[in-house]
């Protein structure tokens, strides 16, 4: 027990989003505040709040801020979670068990001891040590403070050219909010193609249906600087080979887990950098030490390896998992397969499971197939194509993972395939799956099975 009170324990949070408040809700739903006392802190001005819902703000699709805003910090304090906002932990004492935690208006400092801690610091955008970088106009948008003042900037500028650095999900997903705000978007990556999250050819589809909508897509380009003009303002953005124009830049390079305060605690780290648990979201080594959201480490069930995915379905759930331990229940998070869905204007993008280099990686042999259908029976009006890849254990037949490009009714068909990893099936068992059928909503054979169908073939083919 702490020194302070003795009469209870006292549950320390550090983060105030997805994880760290869904891990102090679901402690406080299973023991009253006589029995636990919980202290969160928080750095920024918003609790539970939607990152994945801040292109959709700045592009007009929701209609305000609030509306991103699961729940309130008096809301929490409600509930009688003591939880202090614009206060920084700035150090993690894990042989003493406590905390030091700053407060950003005035900077006084204070120890808080715990007898039981929850890491959710998130993941911290990258923004590269480039000249420029700090100018006026260029944004990230890992926060609503992020998303305000990227709204600011667009409704202060007269000039109508913007370019996104970065083509994955954040950066496509910005590349339509700016277009729908009449912008003329060029998007620079660094990569052969947009969506790294999909292997080069089902990125290729994505490129070519951005350049149908107007954007412009610049491949293979390393941004060298930021190029400014005489007030300080962004002016426009230089690679080896070019320059392009913008009145304002939006980073959507990417993010790794924010771990510079487990770093310098001595608690365990994985090869991206995020903090390793068990099952139950304890800390590795770290019998009264949780960690959720995009600051760990999941397993990966399809190739046993641990990797990084920052999405906040996975946070709410790690906070739930954690919520429950802590207040005396049992909960675990067995791992992912790693789906994401996105999309630009009306192109629809999935993914599950492994990518060919990712099957590499593993040591797996593989085949691939690639199919094209549509969405509905081709008769039915609004058939729309879609692009279905296909990857397959070479002996076995097990799925090993699916992309889908579309329109649509084409991204949420990816979920079949998650279920299908999830359960370990092979693309023959997939192929008797009895999935819903009407002409509005499907070809006789839904497009997944068609690729898992080609699928089977090219397994038997090879043997």
């Amino acid at each position: 027990m702490n020194a302070e009170n003795s009469a209870r324990e006292r549950l320390v949070v550090i983060g105030g989003d997805a994880a760290g408040m869904s891990a102090a809700s679901q402690a406080r739903r299973l023991r009253g505040p006589d029995e636990l006392e919980i202290v969160a802190f928080e750095r920024g001005n918003f609790t539970s709040f939607s990152a994945c819902g801040i292109p959709y703000w700045v592009g007009g699709e929701v209609g305000g801020r609030d509306e991103l805003i699961a729940r309130s910090p008096e809301e929490h304090r409600e509930r009688d979670i003591d939880l202090r906002m614009r206060t920084e932990v700035v150090e993690i004492d894990a042989v003493g068990r406590r905390v030091r935690a700053r407060e950003l208006d005035g900077g006084a400092e204070s120890w808080v001891a715990y007898d039981k801690l929850v890491i959710a610091t998130g993941a911290r955008p990258v923004r590269p040590e480039l000249p420029g970088m700090d100018a006026a106009g260029v944004h990230g948008v890992q926060t609503l403070d992020d998303g305000q003042a990227l709204l600011d900037t667009l409704g202060a500028t007269e000039g109508r050219r913007a370019v996104v650095v970065g083509a994955g999900y954040i950066g496509v997903e910005m590349a339509e909010a700016l277009l729908r705000r009449g912008y003329e978007v060029t998007v620079v990556n660094r990569g052969a193609e947009p969506m790294s999250t999909l292997d080069a050819d089902m990125g290729r589809l994505v490129h070519e249906a951005m350049d149908g909508m107007g954007i412009t897509m610049v491949d293979d380009a390393e941004v060298t600087k930021i190029l400014t003009r005489e007030d300080g303002r962004v002016r426009a953005v230089a690679t080896q080979d070019a320059e392009f124009p913008a009145d304002v830049v939006v980073l959507g390079i990417g993010v790794r887990p924010e771990t510079s305060l487990a770093r310098a605690a001595g608690l365990p780290l994985g090869e991206h950098g995020g903090l390793l648990t068990d099952l139950a979201m304890r800390v590795r080594g770290h019998e009264d030490v949780w960690a959720g959201g995009d600051c760990v480490e999941v397993l990966d069930l399809v190739s046993g390896r641990e990797r990084h995915i920052a999405l906040g379905t996975h946070a709410n759930k790690h906070g739930q998992i954690i919520g429950s331990n802590v207040g005396g229940g049992y909960a675990v998070f067995p791992g992912v397969v790693g789906t994401a869905v996105s999309k630009v204007c009306d192109l629809e993008i999935a993914r599950t499971g492994l990518r060919e280099k990712d099957a590499h990686r593993a040591g797996l042999q593989f085949v691939t197939v690639t199919i094209e259908s549509t969405s509905r029976a081709g008769y039915y009006p609004g058939a729309a194509l879609m692009t279905v890849k296909m990857l397959a254990e070479r002996r076995t037949g097990r799925l090993l993972g699916v992309q889908i490009v579309g329109r649509e009714g084409a991204a949420k068909r990816v979920d079949v395939a998650a279920v299908a990893l999830t359960a370990g099936m092979t693309v023959e068992q997939m192929t008797a799956l009895d999935l819903g059928y009407a002409p509005p909503f499907s070809p006789v054979w839904d497009p997944v099975l068609v690729a898992a169908r080609k699928a089977v073939a090219a397994v038997r083919a090879a043997g």
